[in-house]
């Protein structure tokens, strides 16, 4: 008797936890949703964050919030999200800096791929290689012969230790065979300022956040980090093409939650994600700011592509001989 109850108490304990999850999951949201962006505002994730949570809002029927968690390669963004409840109300912008920052910072608080819910991939995105008009270069070529004659001299900006802009200079500077002198800071918002001061001369800012500025011809643009050329700046080069042959750095952003997000609300988020990112005026949107749409069919390819990248970015770090300063 006594094993029978056992099994019977367990068993409802059970069917308590499934029925209050699909209940859960049914009335899910039922209060505003945060979207950690661990970059600054204005930045190549903020702006189509931005774009998304909008869209979003109105999808899920609450209020999307964006959260900016700047600073140290975004990982300070990604603890926070680790750390948070996994009940659906807070998400994470994940990125391929999220995995550049796992090769340079040895000793993190969170697993970089098994502490969060993949939802979906939202975009791709190349960096561009930009510099201040008051240096007297007006290509790739030009900037290497300077940076050789001038070795540490000239600095670049990124928008931190471990981002994709640290990376991107890095890799450039290593392929190219010059020294240029990395100075990080806290966000994209800061190096664009300081670019536009002419306080920094060269910069590999994501392309969102330059268009206005090199169209205005307040900065100018040398290469796109891409294979491709961008879209929307056709006339500037790759960086592969403007001479350093073989170059190719391409920045991604996705949306990820806490590990153990229920799976009804992880397959809710996805479809609502899909839905959105699939339609015209989406897709213009994101190649107004220079990006372009990508997503998964199913989650669990979103997270086979976070192993693939983890891997991939790891040996990027180490073959660039990046460093967190």
């Amino acid at each position: 008797m006594h094993s029978t109850a056992l099994r019977f108490c367990c068993g409802a304990a059970l069917l308590a936890v499934f029925v209050f999850a699909s209940a859960q999951a049914q009335n899910y949201p039922a209060r505003p949703v945060r979207l950690i962006v661990p970059f600054s505002p204005g930045g190549a994730a903020d702006v189509p964050g931005r774009i998304l949570a909008d869209r979003l809002t109105h999808a899920l029927g609450q209020q999307v919030v964006i959260e900016n968690r700047p600073g140290a390669g975004s990982t300070i963004g990604a603890e926070a999200a680790a750390k948070a409840p996994p009940d659906g109300y807070t998400l994470f912008m994940i990125s391929n800096t999220h995995f550049v920052s796992a090769g340079l910072y040895k000793k993190l608080s969170y697993d970089s791929l098994n502490d969060y819910t993949p939802i979906t991939q939202i975009t791709s995105a190349p960096n561009i290689l930009i510099v201040h008009p008051s240096l007297p270069v007006r290509n790739v070529r030009d900037l290497v012969a300077l940076a050789r004659s001038r070795p540490g001299e000239i600095n670049y900006a990124s928008s931190g230790n471990g981002s994709t802009q640290h990376l991107t200079g890095a890799l450039f500077c290593k392929m190219a065979g010059i020294n240029m002198t990395h100075i990080p800071y806290r966000g994209s918002g800061p190096v664009t300022a300081d670019l536009l001061a002419g306080q920094v001369q060269v910069g590999f800012p994501g392309i969102a956040g330059m268009l206005s500025h090199i169209k205005s011809g307040k900065l100018r643009a040398l290469g796109v980090s891409s294979a491709r050329r961008s879209p929307e700046l056709p006339e500037v080069p790759t960086i592969a093409e403007a001479g350093i042959k073989g170059y190719e750095m391409v920045a991604w952003f996705g949306i990820a939650a806490p590990k153990g997000l229920p799976r009804d609300i992880q397959g809710k988020l996805h479809s609502e994600l899909l839905k959105i990112l699939k339609t015209s005026d989406m897709q213009k949107s994101m190649r107004v700011v220079g990006q372009e749409v990508a997503y998964q069919e199913k989650p669990e390819q979103f997270f086979d592509f976070m192993k693939v990248e983890a891997a991939k970015w790891a040996k990027v770090v180490q073959e660039s001989g990046a460093k967190v300063e």
